[in-house]
Parts: C-alpha cells; structure tokens; sequence
C-alpha cells in the first residue's frame, strides 16, 4: 500500500503543478512542516487520491467550496490547477453562479436580517 504522503506529494504535483510545490517546499520551515505533512496526507493522499469522482469534478468543488467560504486566497491557485484538471473555464463560472445563488444571497439575505434585527435593537431605523 503506498505511503499517503508519497501518493499527495504525487497528486498533488499533478493537480498543482511542479513548480508551485517546489516553491512551497523550499519555504516551509519546521514551524510549518507538521501542517504541511497534514494537508499532503489529508487534502492530497487521502480525498484527492479517491477516484470515486474526477478530478475535474473536485476542482470544480474545490472552487465553489473556497468561493462560498470567502476563502478567496486560494481561489488563483486552483484556477491555474484547472489546467490540470480539466476543468473549463465556462464550468468554473457555472460553478462561481451556484455559489451566487445557494451561498452568496442566502448568506446576504440572513446578514441583512440579522443587521436588520441590530439596527432595531439600537434604535435606529433603517
């Protein structure tokens, strides 16, 4: 059975590219090592490694998923994995449209009523 880290590093180096792993490698520290063995085993060995869907499918995922978490950091890096993945570019914006509809308004709307609800509180009308 192979290692979990061997087979993320590998996966990895496929999805991201050799030079970006590269360039993460060369600036970890022993300060950020363990994190980084954590999300080559975890991200990359264990759920990237799965073929039980594609990898396009989990880029598409994966973008939507940062998209609606507002971890936006992120989002450059597996677009320029897209190329990897297979992943087009009118399926990342179908994607980016989900997250408008069922993460975006829905996270607007309940902000708005819970802003709503404080302006209230404080006496100010809105």
């Amino acid at each position: 059975m192979p290692d979990r880290f061997d087979t993320g590093m590998a996966i990895r180096r496929e999805v991201l590219g050799d030079a970006h792993v590269d360039r993460t490698e060369a600036n970890k520290s022993g300060f950020d090592e363990p994190f980084q063995r954590m999300i080559t085993e975890g991200a990359w060995g264990t759920l990237w490694a799965d073929d039980t869907i594609s990898r396009r499918d989990r880029s598409l995922l994966t973008l939507a998923l940062l998209a609606a978490m507002g971890n936006f950091e992120e989002i450059p890096m597996h677009i320029r994995a897209s190329r990897n993945t297979g992943a087009r570019p009118d399926e990342i914006l179908q994607a980016f449209m989900h997250v408008a509809v069922y993460a975006g308004v829905p996270k607007a709307n309940h902000a708005i009523k819970l802003a709503k609800e404080t302006f209230k509180e404080m006496g100010v009308e809105v």
